[in-house]
């Protein structure tokens, strides 16, 4: 049965891709990704109930593998594609009616959307290291495509500049797949199990420290350049600048969290390897860094997105110095807080982008007014960006009230650090967007009504994440944690 759910869950996208691939031209291929993207969140709920009942599973030959942690990130991968492609619907239109986009440019766009959500699905549910490498190599290339829709010389500068940072960054993280394949190999024998990740959980005690040791370095800066981790994350703000707002939600709201997700599954054979907390150390020294870094950029930024591509580098940063504190309430907070940011910032993302559209332009001293010429964007916009920096009582105050008390009683060296670079991220952020959403304006109207229903289901779900936890839900957390070692 497990195989039979898995394989729903990447056969849809993958049909869905094709399907658009061949109709991505018709006046229906919007309506057709929504409903592709619909059937394949249908497809992650049906799986992640048979997981929560049955506990971890393995399919098609143990090339797959779920358990509470992978296929918690499945439900929000899923979940925030659907939501993107409703907001994909009137906001591609948008950009056609501008004149920014062709139909040829669109039809590139839906099919290359879907086959980006089977690459994320794809690398989530692998059990084997290689085919995770392999998926999000694939994510990388029509990730690509879709920064570089617009076909402007900036937006073709900054695909190119990811295409090369992330194509070295995933050029690392094979050569560290390549050193974990070799300290398995000597236990596990050749073949294609010594890449499993199973089977190298099960005899982790047994491997070579020190090549684990290496290998994990290899992928934590291969991948750690997919999060954004400073100082490996440059091409994050010019890829969210200048690609299509839907593309900088779901990379914003999925791919760096499926990044770490490859992160995490290393690190968890490398501490059972070494018996030490060295690749917590590692991680904590660059989740830090990269609160650190984002913090200090903000205040200078000028471009919406360029701003809040920054608060995502600051918010991985966060989530990665969290998984890298390791224990059962830095784990779970971690957890809470990929689930919470991804839902506030592809929101943000969601209303920013129709704020763009209204006013014509990113810069945001051009951008004023929000709430006069639209009250639902300009609300939408407000509370996203109060959710964001932490103002209760939205969920993400209570994930980082759990990391920082953790952070004070564990590493309290840390603590001001945090609390310093947190504040001044605040200060930034709500200083610029207060007059986006208060200040005068003579924007004009959009030509189509834009959708903010994703918006608000968003900030609502991060909104009853913040004042209510259901049970179940922290079940799942905490046995997701366990299994991390949390």
């Amino acid at each position: 049965m497990i195989d039979l759910q898995l394989l729903a869950l990447l056969l849809t996208p993958l049909l869905g891709g094709l399907l658009l691939a061949a109709f991505g031209s018709r006046s229906w291929a919007a309506e057709l990704n929504s409903l592709m993207s619909f059937c394949t969140f249908v497809a992650a709920v049906v799986l992640t109930m048979r997981v929560i009942d049955s506990g971890p599973q393995v399919a098609f030959n143990e090339q797959f593998f779920i358990d509470q942690f992978n296929v918690f990130l499945v439900a929000l991968t899923a979940f925030v594609a659907f939501t993107t492609s409703l907001f994909s619907r009137p906001y591609m239109r948008i950009e056609q009616h501008h004149g920014k986009l062709t139909t040829p440019m669109l039809h590139l766009y839906y099919s290359m959307y879907q086959m980006f959500t089977l690459a994320m699905l794809v690398a989530l549910t692998s059990n084997n290291m290689g085919i995770i490498w392999v998926a999000m190599e694939a994510a990388t290339l029509t990730t690509v495509l879709l920064v570089s829709l617009y076909r402007t010389p900036a937006s073709i500068e900054a695909a190119w500049k990811y295409f090369i940072l992330c194509g070295v960054g995933i050029a690392l993280a094979l050569f560290g797949t390549i050193l974990l394949y070799f300290a398995a190999e000597r236990v596990l024998g050749e073949g294609g199990t010594a890449l499993l990740w199973t089977h190298l959980n099960e005899v982790k005690g047994s491997l070579e420290p020190t090549v684990l040791k290496l290998a994990f370095v290899f992928l934590l800066v291969g991948y750690g350049t997919k999060i954004g981790l400073v100082p490996l994350h440059s091409w994050l703000p010019d890829a969210h600048a200048e690609g299509p707002t839907p593309v900088s939600a779901v990379l914003s709201g999925l791919l760096l969290n499926v990044a770490l997700c490859a992160v995490m599954r290393s690190k968890v054979l490398v501490d059972g390897s070494l018996g030490t907390h060295f690749a917590g150390n590692l991680m904590m020294g660059f989740g830090l860094l990269s609160v650190v870094v984002a913090a200090l950029f903000l205040s200078r930024q000028k471009d919406i997105k360029r701003m809040f591509a920054y608060s995502s580098i600051e918010h991985m940063g966060l989530i990665t110095f969290a998984f890298g504190m390791g224990g059962p309430v830095a784990t779970f907070a971690a957890m809470l807080h990929m689930t919470v940011h991804s839902l506030t910032k592809s929101a943000i993302f969601f209303a920013v982008g129709h704020a763009v559209q209204k006013a014509g332009t990113q810069q945001m001293e051009n951008i004023r007014g929000m709430l006069q010429i639209s009250p639902t964007v300009g609300w939408g916009l407000m509370l996203g960006t109060l959710a964001i920096l932490g103002m209760p009582p939205f969920g993400v105050f209570a994930s980082e009230f759990l990391i920082i008390t953790t952070a004070m009683h564990d590493y309290p060296w840390t603590t001001p650090i945090l609390l310093i670079s947190l504040g001044i991220a605040f200060a930034a952020i709500f200083g610029k967007v207060q007059p986006i959403v208060f200040g005068e304006t003579t924007a004009r109207r959009l030509p189509h009504q834009p959708a903010l229903v994703p918006v608000f289901v968003h900030l609502l779900l991060v909104l009853a994440l913040g004042l209510y936890m259901p049970p179940y839900l922290a079940d799942w957390y905490r046995q997701a944690a366990a299994l991390l070692g949390g």
